[in-house]
Order: structure tokens, then sequence, then C-alpha cells
């Protein structure tokens, strides 16, 4: 997309590009271009790293130690990170329980969990989604029962990402079973340490352990961790999502994958010609490309919204529609464009530091990244839910 930046703006990229290509660690950059998956202590070093320089929370304002950017260095920031193959930050924390605490927590809750996130000492996780409640999010049957200065905590977490990393959990919990389903959920911040948490890994279809079960029996949890009144973890809940879904379309990273399709169909030949110049490919490549553009518009136009204090509404369910359907469609277009070449899947290679060859290196993630890619159009709400919302919402239908 061809924007018009300002000198201050081109002076800012400048200063991010000379930044990554300093700071980012050879090895981690690695990782993340031949499409390995990464361990914690990438995720940690590059965090810290960021910390260090005050451009982790790159969405909080100054007055909670962000950087105060405006939406389009952030829009630049995210560009470059993924161009120099930088890992994603890992959300929970940063984008997603952050901005609930500053909107909704007490100030002790602020002054406690803010800095702690900040300084990447605390690492998050979410426990939303359960076995009988993902789409249905209101369904949830987690109990929480008021005992003098606790909660004892009882049910079922699923699809908890990177929980056997984590040592803090935010979770939705039904304090009143007797009322409207939305109306008795509230908003708890739980310790992973506490008695009575187990973690259970769920292995994906691509061989990762990047999910887990949470069973969580009899914990107690502090009052004081609620998040707001009891009965209103509702509105933190609905006021987390849309950050989550925002951030969910993934832009930066669609836009770096798109630059790979394009060289990969550049190399590849069909019938003497390279894959790019055969009208059917290049139709859907240049299609992906156009309507990646119309959402990169969009994004800022979200961002700039909530730089003003708006919080995003269905808008931020259009990005998780489109940005989930995009990068799916270039991990497909990609898998095909390289045909028999991306069967090959090697564990060893995804998952610890066995090396390949450069050509086959490049190609051995296509498939486990298309197999991974298949979850974006359901988690953070399925996309037929976000269709519905956007219907209700922005058509009135």
């Amino acid at each position: 997309m061809n924007l018009t930046f300002t000198p201050e703006e081109r002076a800012f990229r400048a200063e991010v590009r000379a930044f990554l290509a300093d700071a980012l660690p050879n090895d981690i950059t690695e990782r993340v271009r031949l499409g390995r998956y990464l361990r914690a202590d990438d995720h940690t070093r590059w965090q810290n790293i960021l910390s260090k320089r005050g451009w982790l929370a790159a969405n909080w304002p100054k007055e909670y130690g962000g950087p105060g950017w405006s939406p389009v260095q952030r829009h630049i920031f995210d560009e470059e990170c993924a161009a120099a193959h930088a890992p994603s930050i890992v959300p929970f924390g940063v984008n997603m329980v952050a901005p609930v605490i500053m909107k909704f927590g007490t100030d002790a809750q602020k002054k406690h969990y803010l800095p702690r996130i900040l300084n990447n000492e605390d690492w998050w996780c979410q426990g939303y989604s359960e076995p009988g409640a993902g789409s249905d999010l209101a369904g949830l049957n987690t109990r929480a029962v008021r005992d003098g200065g606790h909660y004892i905590v009882n049910g079922q977490k699923t699809w908890t990402t990177l929980g056997q990393h984590a040592n803090m959990l935010f979770c939705l919990v039904r304090t009143n079973p007797q009322a409207k389903k939305q109306a008795g959920i509230s908003f708890l911040l739980i310790d992973m340490q506490s008695p009575g948490i187990t973690v259970r890994p769920i292995i994906t279809l691509d061989g990762a352990h990047e999910v887990n079960e949470v069973f969580l029996d009899n914990v107690r949890v502090p009052v004081e961790n609620r998040v707001g009144e009891e009965g209103e973890g509702w509105t933190c809940a609905k006021f987390l999502l849309t950050h989550e879904r925002t951030g969910i379309a993934g832009l930066g990273h669609a836009r770096q994958a798109l630059r790979h399709l394009k060289s990969v169909a550049s190399q590849i030949k069909h019938r003497g010609k390279p894959l790019l110049e055969l009208p059917s490919f290049r139709l859907r490549v240049v299609k992906a490309e156009i309507e990646l553009m119309a959402l990169e518009v969009t994004n800022l136009r979200v961002i700039a919204a909530a730089r003003h204090g708006s919080v995003p509404g269905a808008e931020s369910s259009l990005l998780k529609v489109r940005g989930s359907e995009l990068r799916q469609e270039i991990s497909e277009l990609t898998r095909r464009a390289l045909g028999p070449a991306a069967l090959p899947f090697f564990p060893a290679f995804l998952y610890g530091d066995e090396p390949l060859d450069g050509e086959l290196a490049l190609r051995a993630a296509a498939s486990a990244q298309y197999f991974n890619r298949r979850k974006l159009s359901i988690y953070g709400g399925a996309n037929e839910i976000q269709k519905s919302i956007v219907a209700k919402t922005i058509l009135g239908m």
C-alpha cells in the first residue's frame, strides 16, 4: 500500500529499521523466516529487548508507560517488524488484559500489574473458552463461589494458548448462576501457581503444543483480583475481544507472507514460465494483495479511532473475518505453488534445531503453516459469529 508519510514518519521508520537490524537476534530471525515454531525463551528474549527500549507496549498511552505512538507509527512499527522476521508479541498481557485493567481495574491493580506487564515479568494466558462454551462464550460454566475474602473457582477452560508457559491467567467465571447468562459473569486474575490448577497439553494437527486444557479444582482467588464489579465481567470480556479480534487480522505478517508467496511463485516454473505469470494463479494473488491493501486502510481507521478514546466495535469483527480469510488464502496459495514440494513434514526441524539445506528449509514449513492457519477463522470468535455481529450492528439486520 502506498501511503504518503511525513518526514517525521519516514525518520521513525528509519529508526525502527535500524533498531531491528541491530537488536533482533539472528537465531530468532531465522526461526521466524523459516517458519519454525518459537520456544518460550525466544519470545521472552525478544520481548525483554523491546521492553528495555520502551517499545514492548506499542499501543499503550504514555501515562501508563507506553511510547504514545500515533496510529501511523504503530502501523510502521508492525510493518517493519514483519519485514524483519521479528516474532509477534505474545498478546495476552500487553494487548489484551492490560487494556482491560487500564479501563476497568482499580488503582491498586493498575499499580501492581501494569508495570509487571510492561517489564515482561508476567506471562499471561486467557481463560475464556470451555468445552461447552466457545463461540457462545456467555454459556460458560466455570463457577466462582464467594468465601469471605476469596472466590473458590471450579471448572475447565480449553484452547488456552501457551498456557504451559504462563504464570498468570485472566479468566471468565460464573458468580451468579441465577442471573441472565451475561449478567452472572465476573472477570478474575488468577495466579497459575495456585493449588488446584492443572494444565494438560492439546497437540494440534501440525504436531505443535500450542494450546492446552486448564482445570481449576477449588482454586482460591482473592476478591481483590476481580476486575470490575461482580457480575460485570461480560463488559470486560467484550472490551477485550475487540482488541483480540483486531490483532488476529495480523496484517503485517500477512504482507510478509504475501511477499514470500510472490517470491516462490516467481521461481517455480509452469510450462517453462514462472507460475506467477499463469493468469488463473496470478489473478488470485492480485486479488489477495488488493484486499490486503483495503484491509490495511480499515485497520488504520480503527487504530486512529482508538487513539481518541473510541472502543473498536463491529469494525474489529470485520478485521478478524477478512484478516483471517486472507492469511488462509495466502497459505493455501503458497501450498499450491509448491505442489508436491510442500508435502515433507519434519517435526525435528519445525520444533527443534535440526538443520535443513536452504531450499528445503524454506519449503519444510508450508504444510504445517497451512494446517495451523485453519484455526484463524475459528478462534477469537468464529467467523460466522463475527458476520452476524456485523449484520446486526452495522447493517441493522
